[in-house]
């Protein structure tokens, strides 16, 4: 429940004139999301206090890996990070390569002003409006003074998007919004819920909005977005209908995402979908092992990079090539 009371946010179901169709020449494409961020403890209350970037020391080795398969980022940067004169430096030479672009990513725990926690902040979109606004203009001003640009696009911290959330960012400048996860539902959290929406891109009120790619897989898959939704209102089903082999929801990213299950889910959004666009993600504390519960320790750094080996493998056999999103921009109109 939020501070004030009211049902968590549910996303709208976007008129089907608002889907993107992306033209011919597009092809198909797929972009990644990095959410650049401070650590801290996943399995610990969050802390404004907790602000190191220590982890963004490896992403130029981790840059040079994804530039050798013509892959650029979309840099979802957050507050502590911005404020990080070294981190700064490194993430300049990163969007200089011509294919990455400045994103805003506001944690808002960690971003002033602050006031006195209620239930359900750590979602921005369940501030009062005045607080999330003036938390994004902060957010937004410390990264146009530190890379000399007006962010592009913007992400909410644990995809916390709210009812005022579009007409801010349509108010500062931003074309891209990448705060819906498609297929889920964080209502049990205090969280939105995106159960209803689907994996297309789609324009909404002056923003482009580019879900984050989730795809049902296993034999009740053609039925999943009404299958799932009921099934994960009762504890360990879904659980039980993956193991079964009849339903499993599958989102493209290396974190907790088996890499068989992963392409399985590419498969199946570009034959059966027939989706012109994918969208990946991860974050970057995940380069670093200790800092994310996805990376714990060198044998899972080593087989997140192996997922992005196999990925990019088969995304080429695919005819699939990287965008940016300034690519998008365009292709969108």
């Amino acid at each position: 429940m939020r501070r004030d009371g009211i049902e968590p946010y549910r996303m709208p179901v976007p008129p089907s004139g608002d889907i993107v169709r992306w033209p011919a020449s597009f092809g198909r494409r797929f972009v990644v999301f990095m959410d650049v961020e401070e650590e801290f403890d996943w399995s610990a209350p969050l802390d404004r206090r907790h602000r190191s970037v220590s982890t963004i020391a490896a992403l130029p080795s981790a840059h040079a890996r994804f530039a050798a398969h013509g892959v650029g980022l979309a840099c979802m940067i957050d507050h502590p990070v911005a404020s990080d004169a070294a981190a700064v430096d490194i993430l300049r030479a990163v969007l200089a390569d011509g294919r990455s672009t400045l994103g805003a990513q506001l944690h808002p725990w960690v971003t002033p002003p602050y006031a006195a926690a209620a239930p359900g902040d750590s979602y921005a979109g369940n501030l009062p409006r005045g607080l999330e606004a003036a938390k994004l203009d902060t957010l937004t001003d410390l990264l146009r003074v530190a890379f000399g640009r007006t962010p592009v696009a913007y992400r909410a911290g644990r995809y916390g998007i709210g009812a005022a959330t579009r007409d801010l960012l349509v108010d500062r400048g931003y074309r891209i919004d990448t705060s819906v996860r498609a297929r889920y539902d964080y209502r049990a959290d205090g969280g939105p819920d995106f159960s209803a929406i689907g994996n297309a891109a789609y324009r909404t009120g002056g923003l482009l909005e580019i879900p984050l790619t989730t795809v049902f897989a296993g034999r009740l898959r053609r039925h999943g977005s009404a299958l799932y939704p009921v099934a994960a209102r009762v504890p360990r089903t879904p659980g039980l209908l993956a193991r079964s082999g009849l339903l499993r929801r599958i989102a493209l990213t290396p974190e907790d995402m088996p890499i068989a299950d992963a392409l399985e889910a590419v498969r199946i959004a570009v034959g059966e979908e027939d989706l012109r666009l994918l969208a990946f993600s991860f974050h970057s504390p995940s380069l670093v092992p200790g800092h994310t519960p996805y990376v714990r320790d060198a044998a899972d750094l080593s087989r997140f990079w192996q997922w992005w080996d196999r990925m990019f493998d088969l995304l080429a056999r695919l005819g699939m090539t990287a965008a940016s999103l300034e690519d998008l921009l365009r292709a969108a109109g």
